[in-house]
Formats: structure tokens, C-alpha cells, sequence
């Protein structure tokens, strides 16, 4: 694969991020004066026509240019990158810029790329990336010196085939290998990334990892006892490594969260992910989005575990497990929970808003799903914490007059209700009051609330004056719920109607 420096442009010494190297040793130099680098014009005559075998040529010509360093090339497998593991501050780098030689070209050699931004609704314009094709540089790392080039190989006349490998030179080959083997277990580590299995293969997903970091187990409304459960469940399991060593039995589990939607099961989820990554030893969490793979789904349950038994100790997450386990893949999942190849150290969760559609040897049998956790619509007791949640972030809002007594008032009009269709009640009504207050001015109603990157939202104050009646907000929110209320029965009919209809089998 290309090796691709997603940051902004930068001038010839983009790549200097560390103070520079100097790299000695017999035989060593960086071209004479102007004359040009050797091994940059052998690249560039190559490149000029048909290609066979660029690796040969490359070899051949630094072998040339440096009879008394030994050259140990590798490829950019499993996310092999030395330059970015000196941008990340481990070693240090810098690019050499040659003069043109006898072809009158340049080095480093790189594409300018335009990557669009992930967002646009903040006017980010995106930025530009670099593409590197041909580059050399002096490296330092852990006191030894060496000179790398970094060279796309691709071979032929198509615009696929090859890949951009390292050439690196050293006075010592060991001293090569253990710097490729730091470099590629840095480069196979997280660094405040979770992964993330969807469209078949393995991605490292930063934006995940700091929603996660917004959830906490203090922001959660559940039974304390069942709260106390859930954190217990995990955290014993990853103490015990040993217990279960002396009891010889596999260590592994597997739970369930199960319910109706918009009760807490994601934010659940998220906030044990932050829990395990604040330990001392950080747990790893692995996502799995779908098994949607060239390889078909079977594949990709292979693929999946094949990772998680990698980065054991883990957290191995399916949401929404009865969209993902069907009854296609249903026998190869159960091979891989509970076949012959060891699941030490993963710590497994799906969870379902459907617990029915589940197979029964999934839902129903310990060592797969060991505990099932329902998270049903909250209880009055727990729509009444819902609402001074609310009331604590509308505490400074003018706006809003929001007196204890409200809490229970509002608990008490939305029984049956969940999570989700409270905050949507609280939400509609703030913006209704919000129009009236500024006139309908759509900065007022975007003042109100913000995303919390976790599927709940936070509100801010509005900073202006009210001339409101007193608990406008009682009168607002008894409207919208009213309108929920009336939406929610022919949504039941539909759900039940779903749920009587026969399995099918594939």
C-alpha cells in the first residue's frame, strides 16, 4: 500500500520531527557534491518506462552506493510505518533533500492529496495529505543511526501491485530488526483508538474512543443493584485470571443486555469500555459494527475472534447481536465461542433489543452467554433521577424555571415511557419554549442543547432574560408527551406484529 502522511503540506522538511540524525560509519554518504544521489537516479530512470521488479533494482543500486552497510528491507505490513513511528516521538527523522543528479530530478518525491473533512458543519475545508513515492532520510533511534529510503515499488504499467517498502541500512542487520519489531508493535498497539470490524477487515476509530471517554458509569440511571452487578461482573472477571487457572476452568465470558430500546444498554456498554481503559493494565475493547466481508460472514467471524484472541485481555462488543448472528452464521459463531481454539481473556457482549429472535444455544446456554441483564422501561424512582438530570443542566438556563416538585410530575405522566422518549419530551419542549422566547430565531433553539457524542444530549444555558410564566416548561412538556404518548401505540402494534411472525431458517 502506498504510504500515505495524512498532515497538512509542509515544505521540503515536513518530515523533520525530531532534531536531525547524523549517521556515520565506513561507507557511509549522502551523495556527491552535485552529482546527486545514485540510488534516487537509478529510481527515477527506472520509473521513466515499464517496470519489472523495482525491489531488485533498489537493492542492487544501494548496494552499490554503500558496499559496507547491510540492507534490510520490509514491507509496510500490518501498519509498518517508521516514519510515523518518529512522528509519534520514538525515533528521530529527517528528510535529505538531494540535488538533482544526471536525470535533473529531485528527492523526496510526493503527491499532494485533497482529503475532504469528515464534517462539514463546522466550514472545515478538509486539508491536504502526502502521498510519499520516493524519499530518504536520516534516522536515529535508541543510539544506533541508519539511513532509510522509503520507495514506491509498483511494477508494471497498472496502477496496483505493488507496495511502498522500506530500505534500511545499518552497520549491524540486528540493529535494523529491532528497530522494525519496536516499530511494528508500536504500530499494532492503540493509541486512543478502539477497534472497529465493519466492511469486512479491521480499522483503529479514534471519534469511537472519544465518545467513549464522555461516558460515564455516574451518568447511567439503573437499579443500583443491577448497576452494582454489571460493574462487579466485569471487573472480577479481570481480576481472576488466576482464580480460574486454579479452578481449570476456561477463562472467558460471555453476557447479554437485552430490553427495550433507548433504555441504557449503548451507554452501558460505553461506560464499562471507559472502565476498562482506565485500569491500570488498560482492556482493549473490539467493535463489531457488521459481517459484512469479501469473504462472506463466515469469514469474518474468523476474523473477528482471530483478533480478539490476539488482544486478549478484551472486551469483545456485538450490538445489536440479533442483527448480526443470523441464522446463516448462527453454527460457525458457536464454533468459534466454543470450539477447539482457546477464548482465554475475552470478555464477550451483545446486546439485543430482541431477545426472542435469538437462537436459543445462544441466549439460553451458559459458557457461550453466561448472564442475561434486562434493561427495562425505568420506574418511576428512575424517572424521577432522569428529570434532576435535567434539572441539574438547566440549573443555569433563565429561560427555564425548573422547581423540585417538577420532577415528580413529570415522572408520574410518563409511565411506560424510556429513556429515549423522556429526553425527546425534554428536548421538544425546550425548543418550543425557546421560539417563543427569542421569536424563533434558530440560534436560540441551538443554544439549548448539544450532542454528547454518545446518543443523550447536554443542554446550555441561554444567557438571555425571561419574561415566562412560572413552569412554562410543566405546560411544554405535558404537550409533547401527550404527542409521544399518542405515536407510541400504533409503534407497539408494529413491534408485536414483527415478534409473532414465524423464524426462519436458511
Amino acid at each position: 500500500m502506498p504510504n500515505i502522511i495524512p498532515t497538512p503540506k509542509m515544505a521540503n522538511q515536513r518530515y523533520d520531527n525530531a532534531e536531525a540524525a547524523s549517521v556515520s560509519g565506513p561507507g557511509t554518504h549522502f551523495g556527491d557534491e552535485g552529482v546527486g544521489d545514485r540510488t534516487n537516479d537509478a529510481w527515477f530512470q527506472h520509473s521513466s518506462g515499464k517496470r519489472v521488479n523495482t525491489d531488485t533494482v533498489i537493492a542492487q543500486s544501494l548496494a552499490q552506493q554503500y558496499p559496507n552497510l547491510q540492507l534490510t528491507i520490509a514491507p509496510p505490513a500490518n501498519g509498518l510505518s517508521l516514519i510515523s513511528y518518529a512522528q509519534a516521538g520514538h525515533a528521530s527523522c529527517k528528510t535529505i533533500a538531494e540535488k538533482p543528479g544526471n536525470n535533473g530530478v529531485f528527492a523526496p518525491v510526493t503527491w499532494t492529496m485533497y482529503v475532504p473533512p469528515r464534517r462539514r458543519i463546522d466550514g472545515d475545508q478538509g486539508a491536504l495529505a502526502e502521498q510519499l513515492n520516493f524519499g530518504k532520510f536520516e534516522y536515529a533511534w535508541r543510539g544506533y543511526d541508519f539511513i532509510v529510503y522509503v520507495v514506491d515499488g509498483r511494477d508494471g504499467t497498472q496502477p496496483y501491485g505493488g507496495s511502498t517498502n522500506h530500505y534500511v541500512l545499518s552497520a549491524e542487520r540486528e540493529h535494523a530488526e529491532a528497530l522494525l519489531l519496536a516499530a511494528g508493535s508500536w504500530a499494532n498497539e492503540l493509541h486512543g483508538e478502539v477497534w472497529v470490524f465493519d466492511q469486512g477487515r479491521w480499522q483503529k476509530n479514534a471519534e469511537l474512543f472519544r465518545s467513549i471517554m464522555g461516558a460515564s458509569w455516574d451518568a447511567v440511571i439503573l437499579d443500583p443493584d443491577m448497576k452494582k452487578a454489571i460493574i462487579d461482573d466485569h471487573v472480577s472477571f479481570f481480576d481472576s485470571r488466576d482464580t480460574y487457572a486454579r479452578l481449570k476452568v476456561p477463562w472467558k465470558r460471555g453476557i447479554i443486555y437485552h430490553g427495550p430500546p433507548g433504555n441504557g444498554k449503548t451507554i452501558s456498554i460505553k461506560a464499562t469500555m471507559h472502565m476498562l481503559y482506565a485500569r491500570k493494565r488498560p482492556v482493549p475493547t473490539l467493535y463489531v459494527r457488521s459481517l459484512s466481508s469479501y469473504g462472506g460472514p463466515e469469514y469474518a467471524l474468523m476474523d473477528i475472534f482471530n483478533k480478539a484472541r490476539q488482544f486478549a485481555p478484551c472486551y469483545l462488543v456485538f450490538e445489536d447481536l440479533d442483527s448480526i448472528v443470523t441464522d446463516q452464521v448462527r453454527s460457525y459463531f458457536l464454533n468459534e465461542v466454543d470450539g477447539l481454539k482457546s477464548n482465554d481473556g475475552i470478555f464477550m457482549i451483545g446486546s439485543t433489543n430482541h431477545l426472542d429472535r435469538l437462537d436459543p444455544g445462544i441466549s439460553k446456554r451458559p459458557s457461550r452467554f453466561d448472564r442475561k441483564y434486562f434493561f427495562p422501561d425505568p420506574d418511576l424512582e428512575q424517572r424521577i433521577a432522569y428529570c434532576k438530570f435535567w434539572q441539574k443542566k438547566l440549573a443555569d438556563n433563565k429561560d427555564v424555571e425548573f422547581p423540585d416538585e417538577l420532577c415528580k410530575g413529570i415522572a408520574e405522566i410518563t409511565d411506560k415511557f424510556s429513556f429515549a422518549y423522556m429526553q425527546e419530551a425534554f428536548v421538544a419542549a425546550l425548543l418550543a419554549i425557546a421560539r417563543r422566547s427569542r421569536g424563533g430565531e434558530r440560534r436560540s433553539e441551538e443554544s439549548l442543547t448539544r450532542d454528547m457524542g454518545d446518543g443523550w444530549l447536554d443542554v446550555f444555558s441561554s444567557g438571555g432574560d425571561s419574561d415566562l410564566d412560572e413552569l412554562v416548561l410543566w405546560v411544554e412538556i405535558k404537550k409533547q408527551i401527550e404527542t409521544l404518548r399518542e405515536g407510541m401505540e400504533p409503534e407497539k402494534r408494529i413491534v408485536a406484529s414483527t415478534m409473532s411472525r414465524p423464524r426462519r431458517n436458511f
